[in-house]
């Protein structure tokens, strides 16, 4: 195999997430080969995934900065009642949207949209579960808790989970209780209740 063919080969296999448990337990799905752009973790994503077993079925839930959307579609297959998938970049709601066909699953909707303008819409309905992992780097996350605790994504008992590098601290508002939190590899990841 030559350089060129082998290092698209390992790109095209870094460009794959799969699903861990529930309807499609196993499925191996793509997403698109974009700066910045790291589904969360098998590992991270079971471990958020066990915290949540009892709220996921039927819920209604927010991927903001979607991505490869790994953590909407685990909730989806795992019983969410609907999956909103937010992402400002063409290319993640292109592949969101053919992964959702794909899929032949009707409970995702895909907007591209910048996640301040869309969490602060005034029709917006609250969500049962948000997921909150934006690109590292960037300093996002802080505005980001900030949008989201005035608008109207939030209702008493929504659940919000933050992922973070491991050497950040971030501020959340005192009506979010701490329900779970763990470090992994280069990760911090945790779980607030929002608690009016």
């Amino acid at each position: 195999m030559t350089q060129v063919s082998q290092q698209k080969s390992n790109q095209k296999q870094n460009n794959q997430l799969r699903i861990i448990a529930g309807q499609w337990g196993g499925r191996k799905l793509t997403f698109p080969d974009l700066s910045g752009l790291r589904p969360t973790s098998d590992r991270i994503r079971e471990t958020l995934f066990n915290w949540l077993q009892a709220d996921v079925i039927g819920s209604r839930c927010l991927d903001l900065y979607a991505g490869s959307g790994a953590l909407g579609l685990e909730a989806l297959s795992r019983g969410a009642g609907e999956v909103m998938f937010v992402d400002n970049a063409q290319a993640v709601i292109s592949s969101l949207k053919q992964n959702m066909t794909v899929l032949k699953d009707e409970r995702g909707q895909t907007l591209r949209y910048d996640a301040f303008s869309y969490i602060e819409r005034e029709d917006i309905l609250p969500f049962d579960i948000v997921f909150l992992d934006p690109p590292f780097k960037l300093g996002l996350m802080e505005k980001t808790i900030k949008v989201l605790q005035k608008s109207r994504c939030l209702k008493d008992g929504s659940l919000i989970y933050i992922e973070i590098e491991k050497r950040l601290d971030v501020t959340v508002p005192d009506e979010w209780k701490c329900l779970k939190e763990k470090k992994a590899g280069q990760v911090k990841y945790m779980l607030f209740e929002v608690s009016h």
